[in-house]
This record gives structure tokens, C-alpha cells and sequence, in this order.
């Protein structure tokens, strides 16, 4: 990524925890300079003052991705300081789960825009920039979730799928202006979801802690995968292969995917494998 990025800057919300925060020490140990953003100034800062530790250059940005005014803030203090940026990350968001029925309206609010709005301000302001430049890469945080459906996680599924759309079409659109596009999809790992994780009833809580509690797969996992994409232009992102095994099934056998998932979900399967 050198010869491309001889600068090296990069911007990343959610940089304040869990997998943003991973990127921006990666990023710093590389030596670029990392544009850091959070709702969670106290968080951020930390995560500045470990990246002047690894030697990188930090920027610390109060930012709430929900509001346009403060992204676009974030926008031009990215480009009065460093004259632009490289890499922009829409990392930021929240996990949910509850049935369908049971998600009230302030629910689904929250979690649209922070995981859609907050992706939408985030191409919206930084698409201009790189296209100033004539180049850059966009990358989204979405989940496997958006790739494959499952029970009890409508409105977080529904977000992270718009997540991968949005991505998709921006992967063509913005082809001809030298852009490159990537989205992550990673299922369960280990990170701070659990930590703003909202939920219909005390089942869905535990059904999740359980999840991430039984992967293996560490922050640091996702991000070398997440370079590794970005270094090869891939638009995609699936780190584990449990969640490539599932993408795959769906896409080849969509009826019978969901037929077997309906079967497991109506029999108490997974409740039984989390001991819930």
C-alpha cells in the first residue's frame, strides 16, 4: 500500500474500542497518520495517546456519525491537517436483537441511524474528498449478518444488509473516479458490541454474550484480514469460515438454507448449544 499511499492517512469512526480502535493501532505501527473519531471523546483519546506510542501520528475527532454536521466537521479537519486522506473507515455501529414485533419504534431509530445514517454521512462527506484526489479506498463495516438472515436479529440484520448494498454500488460507481471500495462481514469475534447491545427480552442478551464468548476470533483477526483486502482491491471481507460456509450455502441453496435454519430455530437447536 505504499507505492499507493505514500502519504498514508487514514480516517476511522468507531476508533474510540473494539475493531476501529485494532485498525488505528495497525495503521500506526505502519507509521501513517490516523485520523481517530468517536462519540466517546474520553475513548478516543486513548486511543490517540497509544498510537503516539507506536509512533503514529494521531487526530483526535469528537465525532457523532448520526449527525451530517459533525462528519462533515470531521471532513474538514482531515483535510485542513493533512490536505485530505487516503483511506476513509465507516466503522461505527451498533448490535441488536428481539423479534420482529417486539422492537419498539426508539429501537429501530437508534440502531438505522447509527448503522445506516452513520454510513451514509460517512460516504457522502469523504466520497467528495477522494474524489478530489483522484484516488482513495472507502471501507464499510458491515457483518455476516447482512449476508445471511438470521431469526431473532431483524433490525440488525436489515442495517448491516443496506451496509453491504450500499457498498456494492458505490464498489461500480465510483470505479471510473479511481476509488476502490471494501466491506467487512466478519460474524462473532471478540470486540465491545456487547457493550451498547440493545434487546426485546433477556434471552437475546445471553444467546449473544454466548456467541462472541465461544469465538476464537480476536479484533486483530478482522483487521489483517481487512488490510489484506485492501492491499489485494477485494471488495469483500468474510474473516471466518464459518461465515464464508454460510454465505455460500445461502447463495447456492436459498430454500433449502432457510428450510434448515427454520427446522434448527423451531427445535430449540442453538438454545441448547449456548445453554440458554
Amino acid at each position: 500500500m505504499k507505492n499507493r499511499f505514500p502519504r498514508k492517512r487514514v480516517f476511522i469512526t468507531g476508533a474510540g474500542s473494539g475493531f476501529g480502535k485494532a485498525l488505528a493501532l495497525h495503521f500506526a505501527r505502519e507509521g501513517w497518520k490516523v485520523a481517530t473519531a468517536d462519540i466517546n471523546a474520553e475513548a478516543v483519546e486513548k486511543t490517540a495517546e497509544e498510537i503516539r506510542t507506536l509512533g503514529g501520528e494521531p487526530l483526535v475527532i469528537a465525532c457523532d456519525v448520526t449527525k451530517l454536521k459533525d462528519v462533515e466537521k470531521a471532513g474538514r479537519v482531515v483535510e485542513k491537517a493533512w490536505g485530505g486522506v487516503d483511506i476513509a473507515v465507516n466503522n461505527a455501529g451498533v448490535a441488536a436483537g428481539g423479534k420482529m414485533e417486539k422492537i419498539t419504534s426508539e429501537q429501530w431509530e437508534t440502531i438505522m441511524s447509527i448503522n445506516v445514517k452513520g454510513v451514509i454521512n460517512g460516504c457522502r462527506v469523504f466520497i467528495p474528498i477522494l474524489e478530489k484526489q483522484g484516488k482513495g479506498h472507502l471501507v464499510n463495516m458491515a457483518s455476516s449478518a447482512g449476508l445471511a438472515c438470521l431469526p431473532e436479529m431483524s433490525s440488525y440484520n436489515l442495517t448491516k444488509a443496506a451496509v453491504i448494498s450500499l457498498s456494492e454500488t458505490l464498489r461500480t460507481e465510483l470505479r471510473t473516479k479511481n476509488i476502490r471500495v471494501t466491506v467487512i462481514a466478519p460474524t462473532f469475534f471478540k470486540t465491545n458490541l456487547m457493550d451498547s447491545f440493545q434487546c426485546t427480552d433477556e434471552r437475546q442478551r445471553k444467546m449473544a454474550q454466548s456467541f462472541f464468548a465461544k469465538s476464537r476470533t480476536t479484533s486483530e483477526d478482522v483487521v489483517r484480514a481487512t488490510v489484506r483486502a485492501i492491499r489485494k482491491n477485494r471488495l469483500y471481507v468474510v474473516p471466518q469460515l464459518e461465515g464464508r460456509f454460510v454465505w455460500l450455502t445461502k447463495r447456492l441453496f436459498p430454500e433449502t438454507f432457510y428450510n434448515t435454519v427454520g427446522f434448527f430455530y423451531k427445535k430449540g437447536i442453538a438454545d441448547l448449544f449456548l445453554g440458554v
